[in-house]
């Protein structure tokens, strides 16, 4: 069992002061980190999470406002929807919430026998909230928030595919994944032990189009692993399974390996270690742009790119 549960969702958003008052303001999100597209620096990426950032909160964006960046559009081989985490009894407060932001909000009937609610951010990225008694994570409580309503972290992704047998097998077989529960649609999978955080929805339909990313769609999923030597041993089992994987890439918080899985999906395998407290303590995480060690030669330059924000 190579997976221990998701590490974090990445998505392509508009406006980066929009995107902070969203995720900080309104979800009530920590910004753990700070720093830069590590593949184009002009561009933030923003990580939320939790206290520390652990892996299965955290949520990232990539701000592509004035870059000449389309509109994506959802469909077949993508992230489609984000779900968090909320504690039973708390969407009442959250559907008040959501309104006071001027963000419209949907009942969803009970999928697999949790409430939840649905919404999209000004980016157009879809988002759940979804309502369980089995989430025990310490949350990052914002200062209009509290125990009985903040986010825990992330509950599940869904992803969309036109054929789920060869995606829930490669995640069965490699992943260690297993089939939780099935509905008309949907297959929900689950990793070790299957609890929120540790769950992707498997949404079919033969005939929906394509995917194209762009501002207001997921960019990839990142699933966490122990260790690098796992993460090595990881990669070649799915490069033996007909995968074409990355080399392993150095995000300073994690070591990174990519690959498409059978549907088209962008999967991103990630370490625990070292996290974000790498080059800041924890008290101040999020507080001022940090960049790779190989970077700080150009940070004049870097930041001279870069809109001005306030957190």
């Amino acid at each position: 069992m190579p997976i221990l549960s998701l590490h974090h969702v990445t998505a392509t958003v508009d406006d980066p002061q929009t995107d902070l008052d969203f995720c900080l303001r309104t979800l009530g999100l920590r910004l753990v980190k700070k720093t830069v597209n590590f593949d184009n620096h002009s561009v933030y990426h923003f990580y939320y999470g939790d206290r520390i950032g652990t892996p299965g909160t955290i949520w990232t964006t990539f701000p592509y406002a004035n870059k000449g960046v389309r509109v994506g559009a959802k469909g077949a081989g993508q992230v489609t929807t984000t779900a968090f985490s909320v504690p039973t009894g708390a969407l009442d407060s959250w559907r008040l919430r959501l309104g006071r932001h001027g963000i419209a909000v949907a009942d969803l009937e009970s999928r697999f026998g949790e409430p939840a609610i649905a919404f999209s951010d000004p980016s157009g990225l879809e988002f759940e909230l979804i309502a369980t008694d089995h989430d025990n994570r310490t949350p990052w409580i914002a200062d209009d928030l509290d125990l009985d309503t903040a986010i825990r972290g992330l509950h599940s992704v869904t992803i969309t595919v036109r054929d789920p047998a060869p995606t829930v097998a490669l995640m069965t077989k490699l992943l260690g994944y297993s089939v939780v529960d099935e509905m008309d649609g949907r297959i929900r999978v689950g990793v070790n032990g299957g609890r929120p955080g540790r769950i992707v929805d498997v949404a079919h339909n033969r005939d929906i189009a394509m995917a194209v990313n762009g501002i207001g769609t997921v960019h990839h999923v990142a699933m966490a692993i122990p260790t690098e030597a796992e993460q090595l041993a990881l990669r070649e089992q799915l490069i033996a399974y007909g995968c074409q994987v990355t080399e392993v890439r150095d995000r300073t918080y994690f070591k990174s390996i990519y690959f498409r899985e059978p549907g088209h999906v962008l999967f991103e395998v990630a370490t625990m270690a070292p996290g974000f407290t790498f080059d800041e303590d924890e008290g101040a995480l999020g507080r001022e742009l940090r960049l790779p060690p190989w970077e700080e030669p150009n940070r004049a330059e870097i930041e001279s790119s870069l809109i001005a924000v306030t957190d």
